[in-house]
C-alpha cells in the first residue's frame, strides 16, 4: 500500500498472505485518504474564493515542459495579472528558482517519496503568499499522470500539459487525469516537423475521453499558440471575478 497516494499494492508482491478481507481493507484506507483531502480541498477553495483567486492545478508527465510555460507566461504577462506559484517535486528547489527569477512569489513543496501534491500541502503553501495581492495561484504538480488525478487541492480547474515528444494516446492511457482536467495544453509543437505526433488523433483521443475539454496547441520556444493560452487566463479570471 503506497502510503502516500493510496496506490494499490505492486501486483509482483508476494503471496503467502490471506486474501480474504485485503481489499476491502485497502479500499477503506483509500476512502479515508480521499475523503480526508477533498475535506482541506472544500477549504482551500472557500479560502482562495475568499481572496479572489483563480486557481490552476497544472498537471503532466514529466518534462512535459510546465516550467518552461509558467516562466514564459509570467515573464509575458507581468504587470498585467499578480501571479503566485507552487511547485511541486520530489526533491531540489530547481523549479521554484527558475519561477522566482521572473519576479513572481514562488514556493517549493518537496514530497519526499509522495507522487503528488494534496490538499494539506497546498493548504500550508500558500501562507508564503500575499493573496490578497494575487489574481492567479498556480500550483505546479508532481510530473505524474495517475495519482494527481484523485487528489483535489482545492483548484478551479486541472490543466494537463502534453508535449509531443510524448505519445498523442496519453488521454486514453491516462483517461482519469484528462477526464479531470478542463484545459489539455498541446505543448512544443515547434518539434512537429521532427516527430510523427498526430495532432488530430491526439484531439480525437482527448475528446474522446472528456468531449467538453479545451484544447491549445502552443509553443513556448516559437511563440505560437501563446496569445490563446493569455486569453483563457484572463477569460478564467474575468468569470472568476463576476462569480464573486
Amino acid at each position: 500500500m503506497c502510503t502516500d497516494c493510496g496506490c494499490a499494492p505492486d501486483a509482483q508482491h508476494d503471496h503467502h498472505h490471506s486474501h480474504d478481507d485485503g481489499s476491502m481493507r485497502t479500499l477503506r484506507i483509500e476512502e479515508n485518504l480521499l475523503a480526508k483531502n477533498d475535506r482541506l480541498a472544500a477549504a482551500n477553495r472557500t479560502h482562495f474564493a475568499a481572496h479572489g483567486l483563480l486557481t490552476l492545478n497544472l498537471v503532466s508527465s514529466p518534462g512535459s515542459g510546465k516550467t518552461t510555460l509558467l516562466e514564459r507566461t509570467l515573464r509575458d504577462l507581468s504587470g498585467r495579472i499578480g501571479f503566485a506559484v507552487l511547485e511541486g517535486d520530489q526533491q531540489t528547489s530547481n523549479d521554484a528558482d527558475r519561477i522566482a527569477a521572473t519576479g513572481v512569489p514562488a514556493h517549493q513543496i518537496n514530497t519526499g517519496a509522495g507522487c503528488h501534491l494534496d490538499a494539506h500541502m497546498v493548504g500550508h503553501g500558500v501562507e508564503h503568499f500575499d493573496l490578497d495581492a494575487t489574481d492567479i495561484l498556480l500550483i505546479e504538480n508532481v510530473g505524474n499522470l495517475v495519482c494527481p488525478a484523485a487528489f483535489d487541492l482545492g483548484e478551479d480547474a486541472k490543466v494537463a500539459v502534453l508535449s509531443v515528444t510524448e505519445g498523442e494516446d496519453k488521454p486514453v492511457k491516462y483517461p482519469q487525469m484528462f477526464r479531470a482536467a478542463s484545459l489539455m495544453i498541446i505543448n512544443k509543437i515547434d518539434l512537429l516537423p521532427y516527430l510523427d505526433f498526430d495532432v488530430e488523433k491526439c484531439r480525437t483521443y482527448a475528446l474522446q475521453v472528456n468531449p467538453g475539454l479545451e484544447i491549445i496547441e502552443l509553443s513556448c520556444r516559437s511563440g505560437a499558440g501563446l496569445d490563446v493560452w493569455y486569453a483563457w487566463l484572463e477569460k478564467a479570471l474575468a468569470q472568476k471575478r463576476v462569480g464573486r
